[in-house]
Order: structure tokens, then sequence, then C-alpha cells
């Protein structure tokens, strides 16, 4: 995995915001996770934690350790449930009675908890947008289930985190996924949330991501992913330990592999417990949940390994959902989506089995060999104490985003082409200019439109004029609706030193309309980055992708694990 795999020792060791895995004061091993009354609890010296091949979950959230699985395997089995559900509703003959039921089952929350935030981009030339979904695990232990599952028992009263933390963008066309993971110990600004519930008010303060759900709740992580990657987010879905193991059972084995034999297991306790012999295994119900959660056994058993073997679950998931005819069985569709709807907290934008149900087919739409997974590009700190994005190529990742550009590189490249000359005198041109600096955490610059407007008419664009209200953008766009404007627009940002891909035809536009974004917070001179002309087409290296077709990914074992 590159970044992850060279660490070696040193990783294990800089991971301090785990709390190094403590040994409980009630006797339960933090990453075991099973107190010493649990059923199937052996000690660490004098035998073996329960393996993965019984029916005894193993691995304790600990601090920070339990999210990563969950979520992964929550968002696959979650977004085809979603389509089964509603299939139930007409095809078992359930009835209104049933429908209501599985609306019922699902938690609804706010969408999002910041103040202001990015507004919803234009629709594309044809009216397409594309949807951004935040998918997360929390690791609460707020049932007996999800004690007995986490372990941890003197956590109980503890607020969840954010432990798995996902967003799946699908193409405006509908033609390609792509996942990006975020290491739960990132560094980021949370912003100032209110809880809904409380209305007690969180200051904007720096942390590790994963602590933002403590913040009022997953609408307050996802307004934290809008403010680190500029983009736009439609809606979240959550789900906890107890909602994965149900939901994996509903679903059925998912094929995963590894490269030599495994016992997630250590003497001080620390691992899920999983245990596999080298090669391919199906997995369910707990056993997925072990892999879900394994750190301690997977490449330098750091975070970035456990996020890998997430990726390999949720791609053959996919396909195995794909292919599973047993899944038309009502009695099996039925189950399916009882464990969906009621494992779920969704944002109140998917508050009804029907807009899951319509989501699903969005998300169905996507083959399987355009569906990318990757981990947002990152580095330590100084200190080696947490991650942060890495320069650049973080950033870089976010952007191919926020311009639905597909991360494998495989969109149609677009035949080189003259740029069509423009149509209408620069001095005729209307073009309103737009402050979209308006950013939840650095707070917006005031006059920003007004600079511009004035740098445009120095340049011969005397009719352009402001819009006065403030919005939230990263990039600087120009937005135009007619074909025949393209040159115009194209002409436009040549003479300000914007990107080609700045300019974007939009079936909503009402003219020509320039957004200064929080790329452009100063100067007079637009700052041109590295590669702004050519324009990245995929993911970069450090993101580690994986496709989704990829049937013979195998996840490395580490050596200290095996047996």
């Amino acid at each position: 995995m590159g970044q992850s795999s060279v660490r070696g020792d040193r990783s294990r060791r800089r991971r301090r915001p785990e709390a190094e895995e403590p040994v409980r004061d009630d006797g339960v091993y933090e990453d075991q996770g099973l107190p010493p009354d649990a059923p199937g609890w052996t000690p660490p010296e004098g035998g073996v934690v329960p393996s993965a091949d019984g029916d005894v979950p193993a691995e304790g959230g600990g601090h920070r350790k339990g999210g990563l699985p969950r979520r992964k395997g929550r968002k696959v089995l979650r977004w085809t449930a979603l389509t089964l559900a509603v299939l139930i509703v007409g095809g078992a003959g359930a009835g209104y009675w049933y429908y209501e039921h599985l609306n019922a089952n699902l938690r609804k929350a706010p969408r999002s908890l910041g103040g202001g935030g990015l507004q919803k981009p234009d629709p594309n030339a044809f009216g397409q947008s594309p949807l951004n979904i935040l998918l997360l695990g929390s690791d609460g232990r707020n049932s007996a289930k999800n004690i007995e599952l986490g372990g941890a028992r003197q956590d109980a009263d503890r607020k969840p985190l954010a432990d798995v933390q996902m967003l799946l963008h699908v193409s405006a066309d509908r033609s390609n996924m792509s996942v990006i993971s975020i290491p739960r110990d990132t560094r980021v600004t949370i912003p100032e949330c209110t809880d809904p519930k409380t209305r007690k008010v969180y200051p904007q303060t720096s942390g590790a991501i994963n602590e933002s759900l403590q913040h009022g709740g997953p609408g307050c992580t996802l307004a934290t992913w809008q403010e680190l990657t500029g983009i736009y987010i439609d809606h979240f879905m959550m789900v906890d330990f107890a909602g994965v193991v149900d939901m994996a059972d509903a679903i059925g084995g998912v094929p995963v592999c590894v490269d030599n034999n495994v016992h997630s297991h250590d003497r001080k306790g620390h691992g899920s417990g999983l245990k596999l012999t080298k090669g391919t295994h199906s997995v369910k119900g707990v056993q997925a949940l072990q892999w879900l959660r394994t750190r301690y056994g997977f490449e330098d058993n750091t975070d970035i390994g456990r996020a890998k073997a997430q990726h390999m679950y949720m791609n053959s998931m996919v396909r195995q959902l794909k292919k599973d005819a047993k899944l038309t069985n009502p009695g099996e569709l039925r189950d399916l989506a009882e464990a969906a709807t009621s494992a779920l907290t969704v944002d109140d934008g998917l508050d009804t089995v029907k807009k899951l149900y319509d989501l699903g087919g969005d998300l169905s739409r996507v083959p399987t060999k355009r569906i990318t997974m990757v981990t947002m590009p990152w580095q330590y700190s100084p200190d080696e104490s947490y991650v942060m994005p890495k320069p650049g190529d973080a950033e870089a990742t976010f952007g191919l985003l926020r311009n639905d550009t597909a991360l494998d590189g495989k969109d149609k490249k677009k035949k080189a082409t003259p740029a069509p000359k423009p149509s209408t005198p620069k001095d005729q041109l209307k073009v309103v200019v737009q402050n979209g600096t308006n950013s939840t955490v650095n707070g917006p610059v005031s006059g920003r439109a007004s600079v511009i407007q004035q740098q445009l008419s120095g340049l011969g664009y005397t009719a352009a004029g402001t819009d006065s209200a403030l919005t939230t953008q990263a990039d600087t766009t120009i937005t135009y609706r007619d074909k025949g404007r393209r040159g115009d627009a194209l002409a436009l940002a040549k003479a300000l030193g914007l990107p080609k891909d700045a300019v974007r035809e939009s079936s909503s536009a009402t003219g020509m309309r320039l957004v200064v974004g929080n790329d452009w917070r100063n100067g007079s001179a637009y700052p041109k980055k590295p590669g702004d002309e050519k324009g990245a087409d995929k993911a970069p290296d450090s993101a580690d992708a994986l496709n989704g077709e990829d049937t013979k990914a195998c996840m490395k074992v580490n050596p200290e694990y095996t047996f």
C-alpha cells in the first residue's frame, strides 16, 4: 500500500491518539472487546480469544478502532437493502402497513449542523447532478448488543465516535462511482455545530475527524467533511456495530481473501479476533464485523490497512449482490429490508423507504468495473501523533470529485477541438461576479466580487456587474447556459488566467456568472496551481485506488499475526 506498508513498527508506536489500547481496570482488554464474564471469553495468556470461526465477537472498539469496519459493510449492505425494501412492499403483499413499518424503523437526523455551508452545484448541460453520500460507522455502546460486539462496556455512556467515514460520489450521468475514505485520526477543523436536541453550541475546534460526531451528531461530521473537501454532500447514512452484523447476516456470505494465515490477537489483547487460514473465505455476521474492524494483522497494523480491507469487502459485496439470484426470494428480501431500515440513521432528506429506493436505483446503475475505492492521500504530522491530508495530492483528489471526474481515469476523453470564438464583444458581455469565499471556518473575504469586477473592467469587460449575496464555493467557476456562449466564457477565463475546467455549462444558469471561490481569496491575479492547464484525470498514486472488479485483491497479513 505504499505509505502504510513501509512504516512497520514505527506505525504502531505513533498511534498515540488511540491511547495505546490500554488494559481496562475492569479486566476488559480494549481490543479484545470482551469482558471476563462475556460468553466465550478466554484470558489472553492462558488461551485464545474466540476466533472468527466461532460465534463470539472479539474486537473491542477501544477508542477509535471500532468504526472503520462498520461503515464499509454497512454502506453496500444498506444501499442494496434500500432497493429491496420497496420491492418487498410491492411484491410480497406486505401492503401499506408494512411500508409504514419500515419507515418507522429508520432513525432520522438533520443533514448539516454547521452554519452556512456549501450550496448544491448547478446541474450540468443535460440537467444532471452528481450525488454525494457520507457513510458513517459509529462506535457507540448504547445497547447490550453493541456492548457485546464492541466491548469496553465502561464506554456505554460515552458519546460515539465516527470511526468509519467514507464519501460515496456517483457521477452526474451515473456511469461511475468513487468512494474515498478518510483515516479517523486525521486532524481537521471541526466547524461550530449546534446539537439539534439539546441546542448546545459546540465551538469551532481542531481535532481528529472522528470526534466530529460528538459535536451534535452526524450533521456535524457532514459539515466537517464539506469544509475539508469543498464537496457538497447530499445525504448521510450511519450504522452501529449491531447494524453491521444484522445486515451482514441478511446479505449472506461475502468472499474475502488473505495472503497468509491470520489471527488478529496478541497477548496484550490487541486484535479483532479474526482467524482465517490463507486463501478465500466467505464471511458474514460477526465474522464480517471482525474483518471490517481488523487493524492488528493487516498490512502495518494501522487504520490505513484496515481501510484497504474494507474496500475489498465492499467491492466483493457489490459483486456478490449483483450475481446472487437467491436475493429474489421474498423472505430473504424481507429480512434484508428489515435489517437495513432498522440499522440506519439517515438525514431528513432520506426519511422514507421510497427515497432510499430511488437512491438505490441510482446506485445500481453503476457497473462494478467503474467503481473505484481510494483512501485520502495522507501523511503523518511532524511528531507522528496524527494523520493530516497530504499537501497537493489530497486536494487534487477532492478537486476531481468536485469536478465530477472519475477517480479511475476512464472517463471518455474529449477530442481536442479548437475553442469556439467569442460571440459577444468584451465591452458588451454581461457578467455577474459573486463572492464565494463564505467559508464557515475561515469566514468570508469581504469585497472579493468588487475586486474581480474591477479587474474585469480593466481587461475591457466594462459591462460586468456584481451580486452582493455571499455564497460558499471551493473553486472559482464561470457558468453559462447557452452553448453559443461557450466561446465567451472561455475567453473570459483566459483573460483572468483561470483553467479551462473552471468553465461549465449548466441547464439552470440564467446568464454568465463568475463565482470567486475559496481558491482565490486574495489578489487580482488568479493563483495558478501545477497542472491547472492540463487538469488531473485520475486519482494520484498515493490514493491507493482499488477497482470494483479486482477479484484478485487479497489482504497482506502482518507476519506478527500469523499462525
